[in-house]
């Protein structure tokens, strides 16, 4: 007799919205946008995840203003013409069976930088000669993102309005072009992220100093996305968990926001950490293990009573089926491992004993693989995981 469907390969619903099982492939810059436009790179590069099985296919995230821009390389959603050009990609995730979403950000006192693989630090006169604009980043407050970057303009609080509803307006695009979820961005120090955090955020105003004075701003960009979107379209925020740096945010703060998103209508938090200072961008200052930020994401599900996505060297579909079982998450976010094996959905479900080798691939893929394991069967060998 057959044992209970893995929780990794079971549907899950939110809102008006089923997906077909817990396995998302993590938002990833790619910057290979230009000037804020997808190329065929994104649908090749996304396209491959929904044919690889994945339940949820976020792309990367979408710069609410021009200005808002991690580097020249960041896609756009401040204009209606970015929203008709990402729509073939929303439509060919949802047609092969995956959920399109997608993450909107500003970039803050991140902004005007290199793309990773040129150095993720300051532009260089290289980068200008070679046809990239440099701009002012903006912030909570004046203080820069590392040692040598460019000085933020602080916002005012008509910049901030301005800013709420370019997210507002992003968010609405994002859904007219078919994308079936949205992001908002509040992690890795960007501007959101930036407010949040006392490393960042400086202000002597009703939106600095305190924790609730810092959260305000990203829960009326929150309560404004959610007010203005279909009410059956989930509303996701990915956040930092901790800075991981003393005196920085926490996770007492994560729970106390992740509270406070679901009251402003945030139906999951995407459990991410790390990215508010330099030495911190991409964590490398801490000791990072199989499935190290998964702990995070299940104090928040259950102190907050919040959908949580957990992400973070989770390798094997053993581990994302082990946290779900624990309780650590809702959803299981893979990333890189998702970049070194787009098929890592459909390899999950043979490896956990739902289907037959190729079973639930594509047909055109299945009709010629089967064949060749048939082949390389019959010579005594076994086809590679």
């Amino acid at each position: 007799m057959a044992g209970p469907k893995p929780l990794l390969l079971t549907p899950l619903t939110i809102r008006g919205v089923t997906l077909p099982n817990r396995i998302a492939v993590s938002p990833m810059a790619m910057y290979r946008a230009q000037d804020g436009f997808p190329t065929p790179f994104h649908l090749v590069h996304y396209g491959k995840f929904a044919l690889g099985g994945a339940g949820l296919v976020y792309v990367e995230e979408a710069a609410v203003t021009r200005t808002g821009r991690i580097t020249n390389g960041c896609l756009g959603l401040w204009d209606d013409a970015h929203a008709e050009a990402l729509a073939p990609v929303a439509a060919f995730l949802s047609a092969e069976g995956s959920i399109p979403a997608i993450q909107i950000n500003h970039g803050g006192r991140k902004a005007s930088a290199q793309r990773a693989w040129e150095g993720n630090g300051c532009l260089t006169p290289e980068n200008l000669a070679n046809g990239d604009e440099s701009w002012q980043p903006l912030g909570p407050s004046e203080n820069p993102f590392s040692e040598g970057w460019p000085v933020p303009r602080p916002l005012n609080r008509d910049d901030m309005d301005t800013i709420r509803e370019t997210f507002v307006a992003a968010a609405l695009r994002a859904v007219r072009a078919g994308f079936r979820i949205v992001e908002i961005h509040m992690a890795h120090g960007y501007l959101l992220q930036s407010f949040l955090s006392p490393l960042a955020n400086a202000r002597s105003d009703a939106y600095g100093g305190s924790r609730e004075n810092r959260m305000r701003f990203p829960l009326e960009v929150a309560r404004a996305i959610r007010g203005a979107l279909p009410g059956d379209v989930p509303v996701f925020a990915r956040i930092s968990a901790v800075d991981w740096i003393d005196g920085g945010w926490d996770m007492d703060d994560s729970v106390a926001l992740a509270r406070a998103l679901g009251e402003a209508g945030v139906d999951l938090v995407d459990c991410s950490s790390g990215g508010n200072l330099l030495k911190g961008a991409t964590n490398t200052n801490l000791s990072r293990s199989p499935g190290y930020q998964a702990p995070f994401a299940r104090r928040l599900r259950e102190e907050a009573g919040v959908f949580t996505q957990a992400v973070g060297l989770i390798r094997t579909p053993q581990l994302a089926e082990e946290l779900l079982q624990a309780g650590s998450a809702d959803i299981i976010a893979v990333g890189r491992q998702m970049l070194y094996n787009p098929f890592w959905a459909h390899h999950a479900t043979e490896a956990l004993g739902e289907t037959g080798a190729f079973e639930a691939w594509p047909r055109p893929y299945a009709w010629w693989l089967e064949k060749w394991a048939a082949g390389l069967r019959s010579s005594g060998e076994a086809p590679a995981a």
